[in-house]
Parts: C-alpha cells; structure tokens; sequence
C-alpha cells in the first residue's frame, strides 16, 4: 500500500513525487520518483530540494527502513540538470555585465548537498538507473548505496560537449576508477551499457527493463524491519533473485582490455585517445565527441583527475562547487548549449581552438574558490 507523505515541501511537487509504501514487515520505504518525462527527468532547482527535503527527513525517521529513487518514463532515469534553465540565466548575466541572476549558483550549491547526503546516507538507498542516465541524473544514481541497471541503460558525462564538465559526484565516480578509463570516459563523453557499468562497480545489479515496476512491488513487499545490517542482506538476496544475466549487452569498453591513455600531459592523453581510431564505431563516436567538444573542459577534467587522487569527498564537492562557477560565468558553457541545443548549428566557436592552445593558468582559474559577488566562502566548506 502506498500514502502520500505529510512532508510539507513549500514548493509544488509535480516534478518528483513524494510517497512512502508500507512493506510486509514494521517499516516504511521512502520513494522519490521523477516525474518530468518530457525533458528526461532532467533535474531543476525545485526538483532538488524537494527531494533534499525529503531524504533529509527521511535520514531521520526511525520509521523509514530505505529510500528508492526512480524515474517516470520509458527513455530515462535522469538526463541531468536542465541545461536550458542554466544557459538562460548564463546569457541573462552576460547581458547584464553582472550576476543578476544567481539561478545556476544555487543549483549547482544545493545539487551538490543532495548528491552529498546520498552518498553518506545512513540507510540504504536504491536507485533504478533506466535509459539514459547522465550528468545530474548520473550524480544521484553514482550516490547510492544499491545501483541497479536495466540492460537499456545507457550512462556517460557528456559534458564535454557543451563546455562543462563532470560535476555532481562526477570526480568521486572518475576518482574510482582505472585512471586511464576515468580520463577516456570524460574526455570522450562516451556511453558506458550496463555490461560495463558492473564490470567497473558504477552498477551494482542489473534487473529486465520491462519488469521494473514487478520490482518495485517486491521490494516493498519485503519484510523491512528495524536491523539494518538485516534490511541490507534481505535486499541482497532479493537484488540478485531479481538478477537478469542472460539479458546483459555485449561490453564496448571491456572489449578493449588494452584501453591505454598517456597522463604525462593533456595534449599526450588526447593523441593517445585519438590513436585508438578505428577499433570500434564505439571508440570512434567518443573520439568525434573529444576532436568537436570543448578543450577547455578537457583541460578541467584532467586537472579535476589529478586533483581528486588526494581529495575527500566533501573535498571533491567543494572543488566542484569552484569549477561550475566559473563555467557559467565565462563563455565556454552558454556557446556549447547554443550550438547543441539552442541553435543547432553544430559549430560552437570555443574560447581556444585545440588543447595544444589552452593554458594552464586559465585551466588552474577554473579553481578558484575565490567566489566574488556570490558567497564569502565556500557554501559548502560545512559537509563533514
């Protein structure tokens, strides 16, 4: 049986659903399901804090045993933030020549609280990452404690694209993994399948696409009770009862065991990148993606990989928190969304033209925690 929660949100609630379903035993499960499918979930500022609200509260009931998170439709779990709500507000401040509207700083400051808290999160959580799950979407999924894939998803950090960068946990998930796969992932944007997302421990389990409501249903209809080492080994066992391996793609990243990028510098790691042309449609549709995208977003992710090595997490938040506001303050961000998004052109004139033209100061300024007109500090400089 499911009820809509008392939490009073101060805020419409259309964008994410808000309920909790009694189980077979003395618990409830919290349930957070996006509900924006014509934009694929992408995530706006109501939408994070209605859901930091209620997870937050959620941390605090004795009464809640865990938290799913889902997403409405067939195409996606989340696509990320929505990039045309930042990319008006980018222009909105340009064309004031000042910071008339502080949209995207608070986004990306409360996005990151709720992507911290998942990740610390004193009870399980259990997100089902359908579709396409990106950016935001892959900062919430990459947060929880149980990470369940259905053989249509598809995850990546796109970011290269549009003059961003890997944000939202995105550090701790590359932080994670091999070094030379971290590099190639964000700095090709490319697609990672469910095969490989459990190969590299992104996922945890994979379920049919098909059967995903049939899943929710058994989850709440386990015996929840008040032990949580008890509640995590009854969700084991059913997370691999529901276990779909016969259904699994076939690997594209794992097929190339030889994945070999040079770290000596940027513009070594890109050739090594580049060289790797013609092994598979795969590698090659990364490769295009990395030779258009952004070079200055190249340059921030492999500043962001060296960084993050000696970085807690609440460190890596921090440094995020840095970067992500200069990029919707300086040209990058809003000419990227232009040309994919709003335009369509295809031809986003970047501030530098290749890797081998970027510097290193403007690379390091992306950095700065020096947030001029927005906070004295680093609103983030209070997570543990």
């Amino acid at each position: 049986m499911t009820a809509n929660t008392e939490i009073d949100l101060n805020l419409t609630v259309d964008q994410v659903i808000i309920s909790e379903h009694k189980t077979s035993g003395a618990k409830l499960i919290g349930h957070a399901h996006l509900n924006m499918p014509s934009s694929l979930n992408a995530l706006t500022l109501d939408a994070v804090r209605v859901l930091f609200a209620a997870i937050s509260q959620w941390s605090e009931r004795g009464d809640i045993a865990g938290v799913l998170i889902t997403g409405e439709g067939e195409k996606a779990f989340c696509a990320g933030g929505d990039v045309q709500a930042l990319y008006r507000a980018a222009v909105s401040n340009r064309q004031a020549g000042g910071l008339v509207d502080l949209y995207p700083f608070e986004f990306f400051a409360e996005e990151y609280r709720l992507d911290y808290l998942l990740h610390t999160f004193n009870k399980p959580v259990i997100t089902l990452g359908h579709g396409i799950v990106m950016g935001g979407g892959y900062g919430l999924f990459a947060a929880s404690s149980y990470r369940v894939l259905t053989q249509r998803s598809k995850l990546a950090f796109p970011e290269i694209t549009i003059g961003l960068f890997p944000d939202a946990g995105g550090s701790w998930v590359l932080k994670n993994l091999p070094q030379p796969v971290a590099l190639f992932l964000g700095l090709t944007g490319s697609q990672v399948n469910a095969t490989d997302a459990l190969e590299l421990n992104i996922g945890t389990h994979m379920i049919e696409h098909e059967q995903r409501q049939t899943f929710t249903e058994g989850l709440m209809a386990l015996a929840w009770g008040q032990d949580d080492q008890g509640n995590r080994t009854l969700l084991d066992e059913y997370l691999v009862s529901c276990n779909c391996q016969g259904l699994r793609p076939g690997p594209e990243l794992s097929a190339f065991a030889d994945i070999e990028v040079d770290l000596t510098s940027l513009s070594h790691c890109v050739k090594s990148i580049v060289a790797m042309q013609g092994k598979s449609a795969w590698i090659d549709r990364g490769i295009g993606n990395l030779q258009k995208g952004c070079p200055v977003t190249a340059g921030i992710i492999f500043e962001q990989m060296h960084r993050v090595q000696t970085m807690t997490l609440a460190e890596s938040f921090r440094m995020e928190l840095a970067v992500a506001t200069r990029c919707l303050q300086w040209p990058d961000f809003e000419e990227g969304v232009r040309a994919l998004l709003i335009d369509r052109d295809g031809s986003p004139k970047w501030t530098v033209s290749s890797v081998d033209e970027l510097s290193k100061e403007y690379v390091a300024a992306h950095f700065d925690e020096n947030f001029v007109g927005l906070w004295p500090n680093n609103p983030l400089n209070n997570l543990d």
